[in-house]
């Protein structure tokens, strides 16, 4: 259903199913396909009220019919992931389109978000189907295992998916006050099994300015 053209423009083949996107990222259709914007971020009134309330906003249309349609934002890369039942934990504003058969809400993510300049809480996509991603450049997708923990730079973590455990911790030595650091006052933990998405260039971040 979903394929990638070049690396930022994705096409999504419709053959009377629905797809979820986000609003403004239509580029070309063809076929008999029709639009509608949807409430709270695809998730009804319930989903509106809540979003309102963490800040997380997400304006996404549905498309549906028969046809292709082709999407892009801002000559991001776009990056497919795969769900089989598992829960993909994004920033609402790196989420290009899903399926409509997926789930979508909000999580708290606590520092974490306020260390990346974002909010407390992200979105979260799960079931079964596909995703798109942004990224700024192409995204490195690394693996999280009991036996290799990772630890990220915030700004540069896009999303991250499976059975992962995350905490934040302080990267401030008597290195980091001698300018031998590693130039990040603080980073992300992840521990357990899955997968994280980070691309190769930061967004401004408190912790980057700690």
């Amino acid at each position: 259903m979903f394929r990638l053209q070049e690396s930022k423009v994705l096409a999504v083949d419709l053959a009377g199913d629905a797809v979820k996107a986000k609003n403004g990222s239509m580029v070309a259709y063809d076929g008999q396909l029709t639009f509608k914007r949807l409430t709270g971020g695809g998730e009804g009134i319930r989903g509106m009220v809540t979003r309102r309330l963490t800040g997380e906003q997400m304006t996404v249309m549905e498309v549906k019919g028969h046809g292709t349609c082709w999407f892009a934002d801002r000559a991001s890369e776009i990056n497919l992931v795969d769900l089989r039942g598992d829960k993909l934990y994004v920033e609402s504003s790196n989420l290009l389109a899903t399926d409509a058969s997926l789930r979508t809400g909000t999580t708290f993510t606590g520092v974490r978000g306020a260390s990346q300049g974002n909010g407390l809480f992200t979105t979260t996509v799960e079931g079964h189907g596909q995703a798109a991603i942004m990224s700024d450049g192409h995204a490195v997708v690394l693996r999280v295992s009991a036996q290799y923990p990772l630890t990220v730079d915030p700004g540069a973590y896009i999303a991250h998916q499976g059975d992962v455990r995350q905490s934040f911790q302080a990267g401030v030595t008597f290195r980091t006050f001698l300018g031998e650091g590693g130039g990040e006052a603080f980073q992300i933990r992840f521990e357990g099994d899955g997968l994280v998405y980070v691309q190769p260039s930061e967004r401004n971040t408190i912790a980057g300015n700690l």
